[in-house]
Formats: C-alpha cells, sequence, structure tokens
C-alpha cells in the first residue's frame, strides 16, 4: 500500500502502520454507516485517521519538544479510537472490530516507545 511520494518516509514503520491502520478505519467506519451506526462511525473516522496525520506531522517538528508533543496528540487519538472500538466490540449487533484493536495496540506500543527513547535522549520530560 503506497502511503508517501517521500523517500525520507518509506522506512518509517509507524508512518506505514498508522497509515494502513486509517484506511482500515474508514472501510470500517463506512461499514458502520452502512448499518446506521453514524455516531460511532463519524468518531472513529474522526479520532482513527488523526493518529497518522499528527505522527506525519510530527516527522518535520520545529524542535524535539514538538515532535514529542505531536506524537503525544497521536497517542491521545489513539487511545480514543481504542475506546470508540471497545464500545463497539462491546455492543450487540454491530461489527467485530477485534482486527482494528489489535493493529492499534500495535500502533500504541510504537508510540510509547518513539515517546519514551526520544525523551531520555533529549531529557525532556
Amino acid at each position: 500500500m503506497k502511503f508517501t511520494n517521500s523517500l525520507k518516509y518509506q522506512n518509517n514503520p509507524v508512518l506505514k502502520e498508522s497509515f494502513e491502520f486509517a484506511v482500515s478505519i474508514i472501510n470500517y467506519s463506512e461499514l458502520l454507516e452502512e448499518k446506521r451506526k453514524y455516531i460511532l462511525a463519524k468518531q472513529l473516522l474522526r479520532s482513527g485517521t488523526s493518529i497518522g496525520a499528527n505522527i506525519k506531522e510530527a516527522q518535520n517538528a520545529e524542535s524535539k519538544a514538538d515532535f514529542i508533543h505531536k506524537l503525544k496528540i497521536a497517542l491521545k487519538e489513539a487511545d480514543e479510537t481504542e475506546y470508540w472500538l471497545f464500545l463497539c466490540h462491546n455492543i450487540e449487533n454491530y461489527p467485530n472490530p477485534e482486527g482494528l484493536i489489535e493493529k492499534l495496540n500495535g500502533i500504541i506500543k510504537m508510540l510509547n516507545k518513539i515517546i519514551s527513547t526520544s525523551k531520555s535522549n533529549s531529557l525532556i520530560r
């Protein structure tokens, strides 16, 4: 799946994973809309696609602190997305989001690791 034209970003796993996750969230949101579950579809679409957008924005941060801040925003969006996905998972008659929850867990782990490493490398707390 193509997610960038820039050679600078092509080997960036968190960018790739978050882009692929956003595509999956769009597809899942469309499925929810087909089932007339508009409110959760809208919430998931907004937060789930925002994760990758914030990660991409962090790649051009003005400083290490700005980079960490933008990744923390992505992590907040990931946490919100997890909330909506678990709601869908626990409501009868909703499509099963289990695969999305697993993908999101991987992204959250990557973000936590990148943030932690960036903080320790620059002594920003």
